[in-house]
């Protein structure tokens, strides 16, 4: 996973709908650049340098991938979207839509295009009254100041009013905790921890993962698969079924939203093809007994990836024991999945191919899988 960033945005609004365009600029960050955690209240305030209507004021808090640098460029192109075009002698004016950087968790930056924290922050009660409404004990890296000290000290005394009306966090709309227990399959490196762990943080889900590198005869299996099939998928079985009754019976299902990278059922996808006709009768039997006394998803995802994407993406994470996996294994763990879905007509079953998406580096395409899941 690549490492994260919290940055602070500050959004303005003076012209025509400012509600509305408010709204727009956080579903546009929130679909193009990461999760929103946070959101203050909007305050009203007069436009500061110049005469014009009052400003709608908001900050929000978010989580990203991207650097600040990445963020800037995204925020100008949101700008553009929502009717406003920055040139270097616009001075203040109205706007549709203002977006700055405020803070970052990469500290102090200096560009030619950005300064990070924003230069002006202790000189303007309009960011600072809703920042300190979302973050009041954050600390100046510069200045050495929490942002409540900073507006108790300003210069600005400009009049603030709060409105009754709030700004909806955008992930609202996807209602993934309403199924409860969402669990996430898929083939080897189709990338179903990764998407676990990301839906996990942004939406406050228990996360259940599996300790594949926990199996000492995982590396013996992919040097001889025949000699090792057996006791790999025995071990697979009882492992997974202690976990998942350890870790579920933990939760309160109808209380808690759990994220799991595997559901108990794999085991048997891969036993049918590792497996020698007489081993995979004997496990079976065994996978039944094991089976009954574990909770069921409410949401089955598979991620579909094509063996080409499949083998780029192993070769990519570099696990030695797997370099050696042949394409024509993927291809029957894949059709057996497929095949296993297509039998389970009492499962909540989502197929999503993402064998051209890149949900971790591309925002777009995360947003995209989070519509699958839940239209």
């Amino acid at each position: 996973m690549k490492t994260s960033n919290l940055i602070h945005i500050s959004l303005g609004s003076n012209i025509g709908n400012r509600l509305g365009y408010l709204q727009q600029a956080v579903d546009a960050i929130y679909n193009t650049i990461g999760d929103v955690i946070k959101i203050s209240r909007i305050c009203q305030t007069p436009a500061w340098g110049f005469s014009s209507d009052d400003f709608y004021n908001v900050c929000i808090l978010i989580k990203t991938f991207y650097s600040s640098a990445e963020v800037l460029d995204t925020l100008l192109e949101i700008e553009n979207s929502l009717g406003r075009n920055r040139t270097k002698n616009e001075g203040y004016e109205a706007r549709t839509i203002d977006l700055d950087i405020l803070f970052s968790s990469e500290g102090v930056v200096k560009t030619e295009n950005l300064i990070v924290p924003h230069p002006s922050i202790q000189d303007r009660k309009f960011v600072l009254h809703p920042l300190a409404d979302i973050d009041s004990d954050l600390v100046h890296p510069i200045l050495n100041q929490t942002v409540s000290e900073l507006l108790e000290h300003t210069e600005d005394v400009s009049e603030i009013d709060i409105l009754d009306v709030q700004i909806m966090n955008p992930k609202e709309e996807y209602s993934l905790s309403s199924v409860q227990y969402l669990t996430i399959e898929g083939n080897i490196g189709a990338g179903k921890t990764s998407l676990a762990n990301l839906i996990a943080q942004e939406f406050n889900a228990k996360l259940v993962l599996e300790r594949f590198a926990d199996n000492p005869f995982l590396p013996k299996f992919y040097e001889d698969m025949e000699r090792f099939a057996f006791p790999l998928e025995m071990s697979f079985l009882a492992d997974r079924y202690q976990r998942l009754q350890d870790d579920i019976g933990q939760f309160d299902l109808f209380k808690d939203f759990v994220v799991s990278d595997y559901d108990v059922f794999k085991s048997l996808i891969f036993a049918q093809v590792t497996l020698q006709e007489d081993e995979y009768k004997l496990y079976k039997k065994v996978f039944d007994i094991m089976y009954r006394d574990l909770p069921k998803p409410g949401l089955y995802v598979y991620l579909y990836q094509n063996t080409e994407r499949l083998l780029e993406n192993i070769k990519k994470r570099g696990r030695d024991y797997e370099q050696k996996i042949p394409a024509e294994y993927l291809n029957k763990i894949n059709k057996g999945y497929l095949q296993f879905i297509k039998s389970q007509s009492h499962f909540n079953v989502k197929i999503v191919d993402v064998s051209d998406k890149d949900f971790i580096q591309n925002r777009k395409d995360y947003i995209w899988v989070l519509n699958e899941l839940t239209n």
